[in-house]
C-alpha cells in the first residue's frame, strides 16, 4: 500500500476512542485505523490516556443491590456478533457493516454507483464506485463529510487522495472529486447532512439517491 498522507484529525481520534462519534463517522474512522499505523497508534494513545484518567478518579461507593445486578448481568449469556476480516479492498469494519456480503450497488448515472451501509438521524455511510476520469457533481456541504479511499484514487482542489487517505470536508469546501486514471475509485463516505449540489439535475435527484 502506498504511504498514507491524509490522516484522521486528532479530535476525531479522541472522539472515537471516547465512543462519542456517530455511527457513520465511527465506521470511517475504524476503517482508516485498520489501514493506517500512525492513526492506530494515535487512537491507542487516546485509549491509554482515558484509562489513566479513570485510574485517577476517586472510587465511589455503590449499593449492594446495584452490585448484585451488575454481577447478574455478567453471568447472563451474551450473543457474540461475528467479526469479519478484510476481504479484497474492503477493511474488516466495512465487511462488518456489509455483514460479510458483497456491496449492493445502485446506479447514480454516468457509471457512478453507491451502496448505502447505514442511515439514521445522525448521518449516513455509503460506498461509492467512481469510474476512472469520472467526477462527482460539484457540491458543498451542510455538515461534515469524511471520505476514505479503499481502491484507486481521486483528486480535487485540495489535492490527491489514494488508498488509505482520508479527506475531511467541512462546510467551507466546494469541490468536484474526480477519479484518477487507473483502477475505479472505491470510497467509503460518511455525512451528517445532505450535500449541497451546484447543478439543478443532481439537486432534483438528491431525494431519490438519499445523498
Amino acid at each position: 500500500m502506498p504511504a498514507i498522507t491524509h490522516h484522521t484529525p486528532d479530535a476525531l481520534l479522541a472522539a472515537y476512542a471516547a465512543g462519542s462519534l456517530p455511527q457513520a463517522y465511527a465506521l470511517v474512522v475504524a476503517a482508516h485505523i485498520s489501514l493506517c499505523l500512525e492513526c492506530r497508534a494515535g487512537y491507542e494513545a487516546h485509549l491509554a490516556g482515558g484509562g489513566a484518567v479513570l485510574d485517577a478518579v476517586a472510587a465511589e461507593a455503590v449499593s449492594e443491590g446495584l452490585k448484585s445486578s451488575v454481577l447478574d448481568l455478567l453471568d447472563a449469556p451474551v450473543a457474540v456478533e461475528p467479526t469479519y476480516r478484510r476481504d479484497g479492498v474492503y477493511p474488516g469494519p466495512v465487511m462488518e457493516a456489509l455483514k460479510g456480503k458483497p456491496p449492493s450497488w445502485k446506479s447514480l448515472g454516468l457509471g457512478v454507483r453507491q451502496s448505502i451501509l447505514s442511515s439514521d438521524r445522525e448521518g449516513s455511510a455509503r460506498l461509492l464506485y467512481i469510474p476512472p476520469g469520472q467526477a462527482v457533481p460539484d457540491h458543498s456541504h451542510n455538515g461534515l463529510e469524511l471520505t476514505l479511499v479503499l481502491q484507486g484514487s481521486f483528486s480535487d482542489d485540495t489535492g490527491r487522495f489514494a488508498v488509505g487517505d482520508l479527506e475531511v470536508a467541512s462546510q467551507d469546501l466546494e469541490h468536484a472529486p474526480t477519479a484518477d486514471p487507473g483502477a475505479p475509485c472505491i470510497c467509503l463516505a460518511a455525512t451528517d447532512a445532505p450535500l449541497r449540489f451546484t447543478s439543478l439535475v443532481p439537486r432534483l435527484l438528491q431525494p431519490l439517491f438519499r445523498i
